[in-house]
């Protein structure tokens, strides 16, 4: 009798410790079948306020979730890979990661951020890669564009995104290619409209105008992502605050004379001593971007990402979480960005081998926050005007579109102080 009675209560003890108290969503390359899936679900655990834990460095980048038959349930709907795990296990995992030999840490997420995605009206979801890989990993967000942004709008958003915009007022440099093509006259056309609606004599003033509201929102604690040429023409914007860069073909009049010399790059986010490209026929803002110069073929094309240490720099830690620190490459209008006019307090967490190209930039400034990065789409790697979208359930473990998400989860993370 007493023997059964020991046999009952060893399996209750074990029925207790086996119990299933987590879900852990893997990040490695071998296990999760659908990364950028298992971002969108970690958002909608946010949103349904449940405890959310970034596991940095361990199993790629990993999530701890609480085991709720709604998340299983949730996984299971949108393809999502999970490991159930016990008390003990998880305790296993948190003791490992905690060591002082592991370069990992735990960052708590406990709040859901507001996104918006700076976008004209009437775009494609495939115009732009961060619209497109937020609604493919079913993570909301509004659009907003100049009118809203003017209106203070943003004290509404945590993070804003930069749709490839041209801040300058010239119209993406396309003037060579498609000053004829009809969407060309017709866009340059809607914009003087809007420009005109909201009280500025030229396209290029309402833009400088859209990017210091921007600045501000950075300043005051705002987080923003640009990719392509919203993130050199942006810095340029800001530098060239109340000078006339614009030739004729772009807004009726020539540029301020010498207008190289006017520029204060004291304004802008993460380039210095940058040298305009003056030309109007050039596609090209600055000599900021590596395009032209880089001469690397697709097959080579590769970016490498910098390794930080997860307890003392958790901030670059979780911009960098991947299942691979190799990136393939992918060209834009901005697709790199030299090094020599990166301010020196701006982070390089991604660069080429081959040419010393920087891919993937963060910096701080004031209470916020941005990043910049090169290309245009991670898994097209040319992409041209009018060329058909990237079908994201062929790149569902896209380690470059991973970068993006580790940027829209990043302002919902309980902050460390940086150390470097």
């Amino acid at each position: 009798m007493v023997a059964k009675r020991f046999f009952l209560l060893s399996l209750i003890l074990l029925s207790f410790t086996a119990h299933a108290s987590f879900i852990l969503l893997p990040m490695d390359e071998s296990t999760q079948k659908n990364h950028l899936k298992a971002y969108g679900i970690t958002y909608w655990c946010l949103s349904k306020n449940y405890k959310v834990n970034w596991l940095l460095n361990y199993r790629g980048g990993s999530f701890l979730l609480p085991d709720v038959s709604e998340i299983r349930k949730e996984c299971q709907i949108r393809g999502v890979s999970f490991e159930i795990l016990s008390d003990a296990e998880q305790d296993l995992i948190r003791k490992e990661i905690a060591s002082p030999s592991q370069n990992m840490e735990t960052v708590v997420l406990e709040r859901v951020p507001k996104i918006a995605v700076y976008t004209p009206k009437g775009k494609q979801p495939w115009d732009d890669a961060v619209t497109l890989v937020l609604t493919y990993a079913e993570i909301p967000f509004t659009t907003i564009y100049d009118e809203e942004i003017l209106n203070d709008q943003l004290l509404l958003y945590d993070w804003l995104h930069l749709h490839h915009e041209d801040f300058t007022g010239q119209y993406g440099k396309f003037y060579a290619a498609y000053k004829n093509v009809p969407w060309y006259i017709e866009q340059k056309k809607a914009a003087e409209v809007l420009a005109h609606k909201l009280n500025f004599e030229k396209v290029s003033q309402q833009k400088g105008a859209v990017a210091k509201k921007i600045k501000n929102f950075v300043i005051g604690g705002g987080f923003m992502f640009a990719m392509c040429s919203a993130t050199d023409s942006f810095d340029i914007a800001l530098a060239a605050d109340g000078v006339d860069i614009c030739g004729p073909m772009f807004d009726g009049d020539d540029s301020d004379p010498n207008y190289q010399a006017k520029m204060n790059y004291a304004n802008s986010f993460a380039f210095k001593d940058f040298i305009l490209e003056r030309r109007p026929d050039k596609y090209e803002f600055s000599d900021i971007d590596m395009t032209d110069l880089r001469k690397i073929p697709m097959e080579k094309d590769y970016f490498t990402l910098m390794e930080y240490s997860a307890k003392w720099d958790p901030i670059p830690s979780m911009l960098c979480q991947n299942h691979t620190q190799i990136i393939k490459g992918f060209m834009g209008q901005t697709t790199a960005y030299n090094p020599a006019v990166v301010k020196s307090n701006v982070l390089v967490m991604g660069s080429c081998a081959l040419n010393g190209e920087a891919r993937y930039l963060h910096g701080e400034k004031g209470k916020g926050m941005f990043t910049f990065y090169g290309g245009h789409d991670p898994e097209d790697f040319q992409h041209r005007v009018g060329d058909t979208p990237t079908v994201l359930d062929l790149h569902a473990n896209s380690p470059g579109y991973r970068l993006i998400l580790n940027n829209v989860l990043f302002p919902a993370a309980r902050k460390k102080k940086q150390k470097t």
